[in-house]
């Protein structure tokens, strides 16, 4: 749990700015979109003239917030300086914490600018920012923008509150993954005050898709390989299929739920590829039992969280699965060996 100290420093920052830039990382899920939404209406609600940025055609279900449509494109970021009145002069990094996780538009407008890091993600090394407001053990940065803004005292509404609850259950699974606490439920408790509408965003978000996410569903069943006596699974989707029913990664936010169905499944592996990025390959992982999703993830510069993780690998997509198999086939090597030793002294 971040330390008094650095609420304090959050503070003075914030009090001391003007104009306040809010990003998160690279297509945005709900928890990153949430946090940014809330957190630059509630910045905007004690006088702050706050913007959160974002790649408007990556939004998603989550797009349905009230104050996506504030959000500035990254495409338009470099000349937003006639719309917001000015230079930005601090800058907030929120479910993220490296530039390189972040749209490539933000760095060249965010850095040089103070900057806050409020963040869960347990690879977080704390090295990004001036100020760090981080706790691995929260479920979602949106539980650690709603501590911050109660204990600044900000008063929230009903859409700040519904961008929270979205930020929360998106990141929790419902509130069904071991990252629930019971400072996750008094926060979301909270949110119910302001009038969220649990059942419309439940069906929002999981209760209906749009033909383009179906037809990417289907093709990714097509993909499923299981292996490993069904302990590892695997599904694709390539930048071709993308293109097929012309779907953006938004569309395909729930696929890893196809590999990590199968039951017995322990490591469950997502790989697609951006249409509009070439030369990369990314994947999701999703694990259960004692694997650690990072160990994985890490290996290719990535991060995340224990049984949530994600990750870029720079080859194509045949490449990219070999490197991971590769990976994966090294970790489970690596426990077997760990369990077969014999102990001292009974040789």
């Amino acid at each position: 749990m971040a330390k008094r100290e650095n609420y304090d420093a959050a503070k003075k920052l914030i009090e001391g700015a003007k104009r306040i830039l809010i990003s998160g990382h690279l297509s945005p899920d709900g928890d990153s979109l949430g946090s940014m939404i809330a957190l630059a209406r509630l910045l905007k609600g004690v006088g702050k003239d706050a913007w959160a940025t974002a790649d408007l055609n990556a939004l998603g279900k989550p797009g349905f917030l009230e104050g996506a449509a504030d959000l500035i494109p990254v495409r338009k970021l470099k000349s937003a300086r006639r719309r917001i009145g000015g230079q930005f002069d601090l800058f907030i990094a929120v479910d993220c914490s490296s530039f390189s996780r972040m749209p490539p538009e933000v760095e060249p407008v965010a850095k040089g600018l103070k900057c806050i890091c409020i963040d869960h993600h347990v690879t977080n090394d704390g090295s990004f920012g001036d100020v760090q407001i981080v706790d691995p053990e929260a479920s979602s940065a949106g539980e650690i923008v709603w501590r911050f803004a109660k204990w600044m005292e900000w008063k929230l509404d009903r859409a700040s509150a519904e961008a929270l609850w979205v930020a929360m259950i998106t990141d929790s699974g419902r509130f069904a993954y071991d990252s629930t606490s019971q400072r996750t439920l008094r926060a979301a408790g909270d949110l119910l005050k302001y009038g969220v509408r649990t059942a419309f965003i439940n069906d929002v978000i999981y209760g209906t898709f749009p033909r383009k996410a179906i037809e990417l569903k289907r093709i990714a069943w097509r993909s499923l390989h299981i292996w490993k006596n069904r302990k590892v699974a695997e599904v694709s989707l390539t930048r071709d299929d993308f293109r097929e029913v012309r779907g953006t990664k938004a569309d395909a936010e729930d696929i890893i739920e196809i590999p990590r169905s199968v039951a017995k499944n322990e490591i469950a592996l997502f790989f697609y590829q951006i249409p509009d990025r070439t030369k990369e390959t990314r994947c999701s992982i999703r694990t259960r039992g004692d694997w650690d999703a990072t160990a994985l993830a890490a290996k290719f510069g990535g991060g995340g969280h224990r049984k949530a993780a994600g990750c870029t690998i720079k080859a194509s997509m045949g490449a990219a699965k070999r490197q991971m198999r590769a990976a994966v086939k090294e970790l489970l090597k690596s426990a077997c060996r760990k369990t077969m030793r014999i102990p001292a002294g009974i040789v």
